[in-house]
């Protein structure tokens, strides 16, 4: 269990005492003392700047879905430049209307809006007050300076940006302590936080802090293709719910309080995270675990169950532990001594989230095995508590630095832990399982999700800011281009350079926001090469890798002709040629990114050549003269550029094994006939 540790920006008796006067927000402030010019800098113990934290007392009505908050902030300018104001997140006012952007760029992608929904559906926040507090001078009052602005849209509707001007500008170094009172209506689920029924999960729920940088505020609108960005404090929240429900949290509950009226009020505590979500239930089954592994810390595991997944425990426990075990032995070791796994409730739109040393998963009723559900999703949202947890980039601008490469994390730990993984698909709803045995899913294309990066490939170059991505294709360049292209780098230098790649990588940048070229540099440092023309391509272009065989001939020498003219004379001429067969083949660029590929040529007698190009022509022309006729041709035969989005033109057969291809497009056809049949029988 974490320790409070000496003063943050303020002491932790000032922080203690200002938590007590956020109990009674009709109370005025009490004076807070201004830190000392030695303690701007965070403890010698920190493992992050600490230069945003928070005591947050919160109150939740479940009957009406109110959040009553008050919050402490204490915030320190860790830039070079000052800043005459503060900008705020308030996520729920997203969901306060369909004139917000979230909800506008929603329809955009989805080509409508939500409908008509009850007023007990949609979410907003107000701010009632916001102070500037110090010991040496009265509070100052800043209510009436709020105002609402959109950086990136100009949406005068949208209300998830707040800005509040300053009498003096907050100089570099220097820290100040807001006070501030909110009130939130939960909604039901959007973007995976809300209620459904006595379930809540509760996520981007206070006014949160943007990060000054040194160019001004990063404090984005709620985009609905992107999440989120912040600094790194430390967290004292304690939160009222009804006596008896189970709370889950980031961080580890300190204490918890009964009162009178039928509440209790839990005390949760966390220090070096960058943001905070909880959920409460009187449902949940609580189970216990521990995650030990030599080398590694060890990890108390958590997992709140809804009752009907209660036999699945285990499954989530060995789904987390080998995250714990790979992405730590890969990258490095989770520095947290906790963690919570959260199983949504069915149909709550909640599955699949993460937060720090806190994530939901995704179960179902029917968990068959050899299929990873829950195990794909826990592995995935438990991944992420190392690249957006601890690396923590913006995922406003370059939400693939954390969800593409936690896409190929995943995918390499599925791999490792949970293989044969087999192709399943869900009847009735989402209820009925139907595992195919015979379709074992494979890393590089299904774990990398091929198909759905080759439907978008085009849409936008990786280097665009995400909030700026087409809504409806965004997911496809983020998760699936990422993960492609870092697979294919692992397929072209070898998993132990990219193993010290990312490895270095994480421990350099932990706990910093490192942005692109942070990690381009890493790889040309650790690799020894300069792969710029390789980042170049797959990040900041949208050109698309494909390359294929134009034509193989293959025949007798005397018989030939350029690209394979004379054909009609080559069983006659068999004789005069030798026994010699002359072979051409043609293979070519039709995509314009470029990629060294290898080209392989296999002849009757089982002998192969193999031809090294660099995939800059446009097109290549091989010839052999050999006493045995070729066989086949195949570029890129160890499927190394796994971005090639046609891997059917790729190879080439003068032998057609019809019996292997019949056998194929049958299996294909009687999935899709055993999928009609089954939906069939649903409405006999």
């Amino acid at each position: 269990m974490s320790t409070l540790r000496p003063a943050v920006a303020v002491s932790a008796t000032l922080v203690l005492v200002a938590a007590a006067s956020l109990r009674s927000a009709s109370r005025p402030a009490p004076p807070l003392a201004s830190p000392p010019a030695a303690q701007v800098a965070p403890p010698a113990a920190a493992l992050s700047p600490r230069n945003a934290s928070y005591s947050i007392e919160a109150q939740l009505d479940p009957a009406t879905r109110t959040l009553t908050g008050t919050e402490l902030l204490t915030w320190r300018n860790i830039t070079s430049h000052e800043t005459r104001e503060l900008r705020f997140h308030l996520y729920y006012n997203a969901w306060r209307n369909t004139d917000s952007t979230w909800l506008r760029e929603r329809a955009l992608a989805r080509g409508g809006g939500p409908g008509d929904l009850p007023e007990s559906d949609w979410g907003w926040t107000d701010v009632g007050y916001v102070r500037l507090v110090s010991a040496d001078s009265p509070s100052v009052d800043l209510t009436s300076r709020m105002r609402f602005v959109a950086p990136d849209d100009g949406n005068a509707q949208d209300r998830t940006v707040m800005a509040i001007a300053l009498d003096e500008p907050a100089a570099p170094g220097q820290t100040i302590n807001l006070q501030i009172e909110w009130t939130a209506h939960v909604p039901r689920t959007f973007a995976r936080t809300g209620a459904l029924g006595r379930y809540f999960f509760i996520a981007q729920w206070f006014p949160k802090i943007g990060v000054l940088e040194d160019g001004g505020w990063n404090c984005h609108q709620f985009h609905s293709a992107t999440e989120f960005f912040s600094d790194f404090g430390v967290y004292d929240v304690r939160l009222t719910v009804p006596t008896g429900w189970v709370v889950g949290a980031t961080g580890v509950e300190r204490d918890h309080t009964d009162i009178p009226n039928g509440t209790t009020r839990h005390h949760y505590y966390q220090e070096d995270v960058h943001d905070f979500a909880w959920t409460t239930s009187p449902d949940y089954v609580v189970r216990t675990d521990r995650f030990e592994h030599p080398g590694l810390p060890p990890v108390e595991m958590r997992l709140l169950l809804q009752p009907e997944h209660a036999g699945q425990a285990a499954r989530h426990f060995d789904a987390t532990r080998a995250t714990l075990r790979d992405y730590g032995t890969w990258f490095g070791p989770y520095p947290y001594d906790h963690i919570t796994i959260v199983d949504p409730a069915w149909q709550s739109g909640t599955g699949g989230m993460e937060y720090p040393t806190l994530f939901t998963a995704g179960s179902a009723w029917l968990a068959p095995e050899g299929v990873t559900r829950p195990e794909g999703v826990t592995v995935h949202e438990a991944g992420h508590q190392f690249w957006y947890a601890i690396v923590a980039t913006n995922e406003f601008e370059d939400a693939w630095m954390d969800e593409g490469f936690n896409t190929y994390s995943t995918a390499r730990t599925i791999e490792e832990a949970f293989t044969p993984n087999f192709l399943s698909e869900r009847f009735f709803g989402g209820f009925i399982p139907w595992v195919y045995r015979d379709i074992p899913l494979a890393r590089a294309t299904d774990g990398n999700r091929l198909s759905g990066y080759r439907e978008a490939a085009k849409s936008d170059a990786e280097s665009t800011p995400t909030w700026r991505y087409w809504p409806g294709t965004a997911g496809a360049i983020t998760y699936d281009k990422t993960a492609l292209w870092l697979n294919t780098l692992e397929r072209y230098l070898g998993w132990t350079t990219q193993q010290r790649i990312l490895s270095t990588y994480f421990a350099r940048w932990r706990f910093r926001h490192p942005s692109p070229q942070d990690f381009f540099d890493v790889a040309n440092e650790v690799s020894g090469q300069d792969l710029t023309w390789f980042f170049d391509q797959v990040y900041r272009s949208s050109n698309v890798f494909d390359y294929g065989v134009q034509s193989l001939t293959s025949e007798p020498a005397t018989a030939r002709g350029f690209f394979g003219e004379g054909r009609a004379r080559a069983f006659t001429a068999h004789t005069s040629s030798g026994g010699r067969y002359h072979t051409a083949l043609v293979v070519r660029r039709y995509g314009e990114a470029v990629f060294p590929v290898d080209v392989l040529v296999t002849f009757e007698d089982g002998q192969q050549v193999r031809e090294r190009w660099d995939g800059r022509d446009r097109w290549r022309l091989y010839q052999y003269d050999r006493a045995a006729r070729a066989v086949s041709a195949q570029v890129d035969p160890d499927r190394v550029l796994l971005l090639d989005i046609d891997y059917t033109n790729n190879s080439y057969t003068l032998k057609p094994r019809a019996a292997e291809a019949a056998r194929k497009w049958s299996l294909a056809w009687l999935v899709w006939l055993q999928d009609v049949l089954l939906t069939y029988g649903c409405f006999a």
